[in-house]
This record gives structure tokens, sequence and C-alpha cells, in this order.
């Protein structure tokens, strides 16, 4: 029985993991090969010159014959544009998760009139589809002079995880015993002692699942980014869809990017890996 469990693990593994396999092996492929009938899984020439292309670098190492590479240059160029990401994603998730850390403490802790009406709303605003207000936000920011920055793009990512983070949050907040805070505040201890010094390190599983959540949200989105920039910054969602040519698509670049993207992602999930886990168990067990 112990093997048909571990048969089937490796193959739900197997299922999830062989399109990203697939995907970052067009990125290693010529033109060739990547329309090849049948498909070649392993039996490829691989090349690193669609990596080349999309970062304007010359590895200077590679398989087979490698052709010169322009720092910079060439029409797909995208290194410029995955940092944009990183800078979007990373500072709207460090934004999104500042304010929803303490909202969810004062939603967790503090009676006060109208908590659970105002709980509600948070929820709700999480329900609007973005494409609602994704024409009145453009008109707003264009009067703000916000379009096309960091800032601007900063501030709807993290606007957009607010919520998430907030109610996730607030469900750990709530599984940290409230006769902890009780104990302190009769030892004297004042609100914000209490929550940096006691409640703060005891959430921080959480708050790293709430961060890892919210990043990829921010990496992923397409709509406010391609509303919201023209071309001073772009992410790595709309660029991708910027690799069609009047001779076709050029799927390896276009591969080469998101094999690229993935990189990042991979690095925030691995740097939280030990909360991460903690903090999704969060809850499971109770006494």
């Amino acid at each position: 029985m112990r093997i048909f469990r571990t048969l089937a693990g490796w193959l739900v593994v197997a299922f999830f993991f062989f399109p990203i396999f697939f995907w970052t092996s067009v990125a290693f492929r010529n033109a060739k090969d990547i329309f090849s009938w049948p498909p070649k899984f392993f039996e490829f020439e691989p090349t690193v010159r669609n990596f080349e292309q999309v970062f304007g670098i010359s590895l200077g190492f590679g398989f087979g014959t490698q052709e010169t590479v322009n720092p910079g240059g060439g029409n797909f160029y995208m290194a410029p544009r995955l940092w944009d990401s990183i800078v979007v994603a990373s500072m709207s998730t460090v934004l999104a998760i500042v304010v929803a850390t303490l909202a969810a403490y004062c939603l967790s802790r503090m009676q006060f009139r109208g908590r659970h009406e105002f709980v509600n709303w948070v929820l709700s605003t999480r329900m609007m589809p973005p494409v609602a207000v994704a024409i009145p936000m453009f008109f707003i920011f264009k009067q703000l002079n916000l379009l096309d920055t960091y800032l601007g793009l900063i501030l709807v990512h993290g606007l957009m995880n607010l919520p998430l983070a907030v109610l996730l949050l607030k469900s750990f907040f709530d599984d940290i015993p409230a006769e902890i805070d009780e104990s302190a505040l009769l030892d004297g201890a004042s609100r914000w002692t209490i929550f940096r010094r006691i409640v703060l390190p005891m959430a921080k599983g959480g708050i790293a699942a709430s961060a890892v959540l919210c990043f990829i949200f921010s990496w992923t989105e397409f709509l406010f980014a391609l509303t919201l920039t023209q071309t001073g910054i772009k992410t790595v969602p709309v660029v991708s869809s910027t690799f069609v040519t009047s001779i076709g698509t050029a799927w390896g670049n276009m591969a080469a990017l998101g094999a690229a993207a993935i990189v990042p992602a991979f690095i925030v999930v691995l740097l939280v890996q030990r909360h991460l886990v903690r903090g999704l168990t969060m809850g499971s067990l109770k006494q």
C-alpha cells in the first residue's frame, strides 16, 4: 500500500512539474527543434542563444556555435523589464504586509463598533473584478502623474493584495491566544510593545506565508500593469505578450524570459521556506 501511495505521489509531482520542464527546455532549443514533430524532449542540440538575446549578454560558453551578442542590444532585450518586476513585486509586498499586519492585529485584538462590518468590507473589495476599476484608475493616475512610474504600480499592487493579506494575517493572529496579551498588559507592557516583541515573532510564519502569496500575485499580475504603464516601466507578464513579430512568435525568447522569471519567485519561496511551512500549518492543531 505504501508503494502505491509513493507512486501516486510521484505521478502527481510529475504531472505538475512537466509543464515547467517542457517550457524550460524550449528556452534551450533553436526554432527548428521547438517545432519538430514528434516533439523532442531530450534529443535536441541545446543552445543558450535565447537567453543571450533576452538579457543582451554573451555567456561565453554554450553548446554548439554561438553568435556574438551586443550587450544591451537586440529587439528582445528584456533585462530591465525583469528588474522592473522585481522592484514592483518586492516593494508592493512590503507595503501590503506592513499595512496588513497592523490592521490585522487591530481587527484580531481590539473590540470596536463596526469591526465585523469592516472585515466584510475588506472581503468584498477582494471580490471586485480588476477590470471594473482599471479604466477609472487610469484617469486618476493620469491626473496624479503616476502613470508609468514605479510608485503608481507599487501602490496599485499593494492595494490589490491588501485585502487578502489582512484576512490571512487576522486568522493567524486569531490563533495566538489573547491571554498572552492580557498577561503582558498586567505586567505593564504597552500594546505596541506586546505587538512588536511578543505577537509579531509568534506570527512570523503566517507573515512569511502571506508575503509569498502577495509577491506571487504581484509578480503575475497583468491587467493593471498593462493599463498603467506605457514605455517607462513594464513587468514580465506584459512584455511576454510582445514577442510577436512579422514572421511569427519568438517562442524561444519568450520561453527564456519565462524560465528566468521563475527564478526570483523560487528564491523568495526558498528564503522563507522554514517560516512558510510553519505559517501554512498554523491553526491546524487545536488544544
